[in-house]
């Protein structure tokens, strides 16, 4: 029995002997077109060449991985469906057309893969007389066997002459493995046209021979092109006998170590499959580079994950277990893709860190209550079920945060959806209001590009040599203008536009290093564009900016320049993430990979692999790291057109999820650090000056992202948070020499040398930090520590200074009580006491609100506070009136919603509001006068 691994190479070794070029799988995430969100089939990375651009090989032949989420409420369910799985194919640009592909089709399947005749079947569309003749008189299928089909089964894209899209399309021709008559509707008519699963496809061979230009318009094809693609896993399973893609060697590893994990005794295999199924996608993914996020191709992966574990509770599992599936994922599939083993560590970490985030922050008992109580709140209202199901899930998702998956299950498990397209509908229009709300709050703004705008460009515009690691300033032709999306032959004053140059020493943004600025000049400069952005679209590098004087024209010969400065400070923080990931990975762990950075002008942001919030003392540890190689000075060195091979055995560090061709660029650093970079880079680490970690937080389970300055950001970063510090300190002082004169409380002689030693400290370290120390590194830190010494003392004096403000308050108090407890006010057999006060501390008064309540036999007292223009208000209850069913807390919510201060609730003798004065404190204190009398009368 032939294993996967041969499979496939037998499959690509058959069309390299028929003078194919074999190429790579592209990434999951499509290196080559913006409209797509994951790579789907195996034409995508060729889209170029059957429009007949970049051809340098016109037969090529593909193992490609595809991920696909139409279809994923049937994974699992059926034999065949998937998110993740592998597509065979062998293309024809402008070359052999549907002779050759159908004869190699049925080559391969009877030499190669050793099928026998009588269980094949093919299927042509119902006008195409020239493959139905090939089938019949050169390969000789019985005419039984050939099936006739219309639009929807055998033309590419389905029902496209009346549907649409407009462009290249063509009928298509299926092969179609055939089980016998003990399978599916037993019918002695039953063809490939019965869904009744007797015959499963296996290969579909698409002839694009058409341009489609309107509603049943086609127009022939001067090329025309080949893209087949036969189903990876549905071919192995029919080559293993079995007639469930999930029953394979391919899926049996993954789903055994499930089952192990299983805490049920009954149970649905169709969870099993799914899981199964959803970790394949994820392992890919995110080898791919794909971090789980809310976020486009992250939220795909995301939920993903979270399906997976949702059937792992329908399961009994209720731990974390998805990421130990990875071992087996890689293991199973590491012939074909054996770049998995070593990243599998970090992709078992990723997907770990979201199974636990998930089931620490989904509460399943608590989103179902929530449903509930919003299904029957809207039901109350409006009977249609399908709608207000919607309508609550989209509640949970919303005002929670509770994933639309969960909901979604609850609805389905209580059989509210009755109208799946109405409930779509529901949900997906509350969604997008409440995506208009936030847009018009947040004042956005389209892009200058959007994905048609940069179609327009690749098709229309060459792609352009770029200089710029050599020079800053070129001479070069004009060779696109586009305005508006669209491509036009002349730009004015005041215009905004972008243009394509023949040869630039513009650095288009990629790779997380921003785009240059500067300046595209006539000769005689006249003509001055003010270049605001330089983007990198697939090697066609655009200068957006405007025309600020003349005129620019197509086939200008022109003198572009940068922006020397910009382009050093940027150069000095894309040189630094490089230290930063190998100092990352020295003090963390070598699982710490690159998942995305942002590099501007002495800024970095670098995003990271790594499940653990990276503690002071590990920032420190890298920090110092990278620093010591900027004082090295090493120098850094480029290595262009190496081979891919070579680079990784000398330790070059790829970019996750990255896809590299067979020569690329590696930068090094010393010893320190090798890294495959397309970006600018410094000459010598000392160029650098200093590194500074400014922050770190994390942005996705399993991710971290670090902040960071580099050179003179970096010193001016320091110096300020000194001088803040100092700052805050001196105020420190003054609060505390303020609050010993005011209360005539006498310190220490220790705290007097204290204070003393700190008002030195911070005149000598203004001065001195005001000037520029070569040693500014260790110059901040010994100060940062010698300040958070003396701020610490401070708050520990200040402490101690408040304790003694509020003895002595409480000492000089019993007078002030009793003039308190004279004005008293008599309702009924209690008394009611109201109080002003300014600035008190809240202790002092709960302390003095216990003793007047001791005094009392039955009574409210109630105690406002004004401080800094707003009133706190505090009331107290005898314990009699909490006995005849009087409560603190009610007294208070009345007089929250009669004066519109917050509050309420609190314990039966206790309970305090608070807020911003309304009115005069004379007006407050007769409504709560009023609202006392009326609860205590």
């Amino acid at each position: 029995m032939i294993s996967a691994g041969k499979l496939r190479t037998t499959f690509l070794d058959f069309f390299k002997s028929k003078s194919h070029e074999i190429v790579e799988s592209d990434s999951l995430v499509p290196q080559r077109d913006p409209t797509l969100l994951f790579t789907s089939a195996g034409m995508n990375q060729f889209k170029d060449q059957f429009i007949g651009k970049n051809v340098t090989f016109k037969r090529a032949t593909t193992c490609q991985k595809c991920l696909r989420t139409l279809d994923l409420d049937n994974v699992g369910k059926t034999n065949y469906h998937h998110t993740f799985f592998e597509m065979l194919g062998n293309f024809s640009f402008g070359d052999y057309f549907k002779e050759e592909a159908i004869q190699w089709a049925w080559e391969f399947l009877l030499d190669e893969l050793k099928f026998k005749e009588d269980n094949l079947w093919v299927s042509v569309y119902h006008d195409d007389q020239k493959a139905y003749d090939v089938w019949f008189k050169q390969v000789h299928i019985p005419e039984k066997k050939i099936v006739r089909l219309g639009d929807k089964d055998n033309f590419w894209p389905a029902n496209a002459k009346i549907d649409g899209p407009n462009g290249p399309c063509g009928p298509c021709s299926e092969i179609f493995f055939d089980w016998g008559k003990s399978v599916g509707c037993g019918k002695d008519d039953c063809n490939p046209s019965c869904g009744c699963g007797r015959f499963v496809e296996i290969w579909n061979l698409v002839f694009t021979q058409f341009n489609r230009t309107g509603v049943n318009i086609l127009e022939p094809l001067l090329n025309k092109n080949i893209d087949t693609g036969m189903g990876f896993e549905r071919l192995f399973a029919v080559m293993e006998g079995v007639k469930s893609n999930f029953e394979t060697s391919l899926f049996k590893p993954i789903t055994s170590a499930i089952t192990e994990n299983i805490k049920k005794d009954n149970f649905d295999k169709s969870n099993i499959f799914a899981i199964a199924d959803h970790i394949r996608a994820a392992t890919f993914a995110i080898g791919d580079g794909v971090i789980p996020s809310n976020e486009q191709r992250g939220y795909v992966i995301r939920k993903l994950i979270r399906k997976a574990a949702m059937h792992a509770r329908t399961l009994g599992i209720e731990s974390p277990f998805l990421y130990k599936m990875v071992y087996y994922v890689t293991e199973t599939m590491k012939d074909g893709y054996p770049y998995l083993l070593s990243i599998r560590e970090d992709i078992a970490s990723v997907i770990k860190a979201e199974e636990d985030f998930f089931l620490k922050v989904v509460d399943l008992d608590r989103a179902l209550s929530l449903y509930e109580n919003k299904f029957e709140e809207l039901f109350k209202t409006n009977q249609d079920i399908s709608a207000i199901s919607a309508q609550a899930v989209f509640f949970l998702s919303d005002t929670y945060g509770i994933p639309k998956d969960i909901g979604l299950q609850i609805a389905e498990e209580k059989n509210h959806i009755r109208d799946s397209a109405k409930w779509n509908y529901v949900f997906n229009n509350a969604k997008q209001e409440v995506k208009n709300k936030s847009r018009q709050k947040d004042g956005m703004q389209d892009s200058i590009f959007t994905e048609s705008w940069e179609q327009e460009i690749l098709h229309s515009a060459p792609k352009t040599e770029f200089i710029g690691y050599s020079s800053v300033s070129a001479q070069t032709k004009v060779c696109a203008i586009f305005k508006d999306g669209k491509l036009v032959d002349q730009a004015k004053v005041n215009e905004k536009v972008a243009v394509v140059l023949e040869r630039t020493p513009f650095y288009g943004e990629s790779g997380g290093q921003s785009g240059d600025k500067g300046i595209l000049r006539s000769e005689d400069s006249k003509t001055i564009f003010s270049v605001e952005d330089t983007q990198n679209i697939e090697g066609v590098i655009v200068h957006i900016g405007f025309i600020k004087s003349g005129q620019l024209n197509k086939n200008d010969i022109i003198i572009a320049k940068i922006d020397e400065e910009k382009r050093e400070a940027v150069k000095r923080a894309h040189s630094a993430t490089h230290l930063l990931q190998a100092a990352l990975r020295k003090v963390l762990g070598t699982h710490v990979k690159q998942t995305g950075s942002l590099v501007g002008e002495d800024y970095l942001r670098f995003d990271f692999t790594h499940t653990a919030k990276t503690s002071l003392l590990e920032l420190q540890k890298t920090e110092d790291i990278v620093n010591n190689i900027i004082q090295d000075n090493s120098v850094v060195s480029v290595e262009e057109n190496i081979d891919l091979a070579d680079a990784q055995k000398k330790g070059a560090i790829a970019l996750f999820g990255n896809k590299y061709g067979a020569k690329v660029r590696m930068v090094s650093m010393d010893v320190f650090s090798k890294e495959l970079c397309g970006g600018t880079h410094v000459d010598n680490t000392g160029s650098i000056k200093l590194f500074k970690i400014t922050g770190e937080s994390a942005i996705a389970a399993g991710t971290r992202r670090i902040e960071a300055l580099t050179s003179n950001e970096a010193i001016d970063w320091m110096k300020n948070s000194l001088i803040a510090d100092i700052n805050e300190l001196t105020l420190g002082i003054e609060k505390i020499k303020e609050a010993t004169r005011s209360t005539q409380v006498d310190l220490d002689k220790q705290y007097s040398d204290f204070l003393n030693s700190c008002e030195i400290f911070c005149k000598e370290e203004y001065l001195k930090i005001t000037s520029k120390d070569s040693m500014i590194l260790t110059y901040w830190r010994e100060k940062k520590e010698k300040l958070s010494e003396y701020c610490e003392r401070l708050k520990d004096t200040k402490k101690k200074i408040d304790k003694a403000v509020e003895h002595k308050i409480v000492e000089n108090s019993s007078v002030e009580l009793e003039n308190i407890f004279k004005k008293a006010v008599s309702c009924g057999s209690s008394k009611i006491i109201i109080q002003e006060f300014h600035e008190l501390n809240p202790k002092i008064l709960r302390h003095m609100a216990d003793e007047i309540k001791l005094k009392l036999n039955s009574g409210v007292i109630v105690f406002l506070n004004e401080t800094e223009g707003k009133l706190q208000l505090s009331c107290t209850l005898s314990n009699d009136l909490i006995k005849k069913g009087v409560s603190a807390g009610q007294i208070v919510e009345k007089i929250a919603k009669s004066t519109g201060l917050r509050g309420g609730g609190g314990r039966p003798d206790f309970a305090q509001a608070g807020g911003t004065i309304k009115g005069t404190i004379g007006q407050i204190k007769n409504d709560i006068n009023t609202i006392i009398k009326e609860l205590v009368k």
